[in-house]
């Protein structure tokens, strides 16, 4: 048997600036206890002046926390993405939607497939190649391992269904703006990239290889996995982002057609890509930052190899 005890009801402390004033929220950096007038938004939970000033001195005017230049406008290369991935979009509806020649293009098959003419909808699984080309109601759609490299990130900006380009451009309006403010453009950048390929990776070795991927989701669940190393970084409230990755794994697992694949490899790839970014010592940081995401560009370009070989 164990002893039943109650639970504790959380302490309020006074403000370290404002002793008469109680309140529950801790600086981030430091932990001492901050009220309302003294807490300042960072890109995770709050801090308090003294932390928030220090870190002004100890940062250059024009470089952010994890070196490079600050980003002007945060939001610029999300509405950029956002532009990019809405002008793909409008493209394949004014091709055909669905049918759209432009969709079977873009979007990411890792061994190729077989059409049916009689039926777009349909195709032959397993059916080669040459036996497609020859077959009278067979298109042959090229893919990864039948050299169509370009899938690799062009999916990555394909959608067909307005729910799933609504929903992917949002999140990366959510996400994006605060994850550059932290990292520069061009580190978000990386991040943003490495997760779109090390999902398109994932999708190569754990989906059927005639199986079509499309969407931006692996590049989001890669940003998911950069909050949730910063979060961790900055030793703050990670449970928020739990939270919301929790749902996003639970609607990937409830939806239908969704790519868990292409999600669990975005997520480990930004989160790989974050972690070689935020945890570089400051000595020499840039180039080891350089050297780390182009070392993971380069692995997940071998796993590719290697699956495209197995394939082919």
């Amino acid at each position: 048997m164990h002893a039943m005890t109650q639970p504790q009801e959380p302490i309020a402390y006074g403000c370290y600036r404002h002793p008469n004033v109680p309140t529950y929220i801790r600086c981030q950096r430091c932990g001492r206890p901050i009220c309302g007038n003294c807490m300042i938004s960072a890109a995770v939970g709050f801090q308090c002046p003294d932390c928030v000033s220090a870190g002004a001195r100890q940062t250059r005017q024009n470089q952010g926390p994890y070196g490079g230049a600050r980003s002007r406008d945060p939001r610029l290369t999300s509405i950029v993405l956002i532009g990019l991935n809405a002008a793909v979009w409008v493209a394949i509806l004014l091709t055909g939607g669905a049918n759209s020649w432009l969709a079977n293009l873009l979007s990411l098959v890792p061994a190729g497939r077989c059409d049916s003419v009689s039926q777009p909808n349909s195709y032959y699984p397993d059916l080669p190649a040459a036996a497609c080309i020859a077959f009278r109601d067979g298109n042959w759609q090229p893919g990864v391992a039948s050299g169509a490299w370009w899938q690799l990130i062009t999916n990555a900006f394909t959608h067909i269904e307005v729910w799933h380009i609504g929903l992917n451009m949002l999140a990366l309006w959510f996400l994006g703006p605060g994850l550059e403010q932290a990292l520069g453009r061009v580190r978000f950048l990386a991040v943003y990239f490495v997760g779109a390929l090390a999902g398109s990776a994932s999708v190569m070795w754990l989906s059927d290889p005639s199986d079509m991927t499309l969407g931006a989701s692996g590049a989001i669940f890669g940003l998911l996995g950069a909050l949730l190393v910063i979060a961790y970084k900055v030793r703050g409230d990670v449970r928020n982002v739990l939270i919301w990755l929790g749902i996003n794994v639970a609607f990937t697992f409830m939806g239908n057609g969704i790519s868990w694949q292409g999600h669990l490899g975005g997520l480990i790839g930004g989160a790989l890509a974050t972690a070689i970014i935020v945890y570089a010592p400051k000595q020499n940081r840039s180039r080891l930052q350089l050297a780390g995401i182009i070392g993971t560009f380069v692995l997940l370009a071998v796993l590719i190899g290697v699956r495209v070989a197995q394939l082919a």
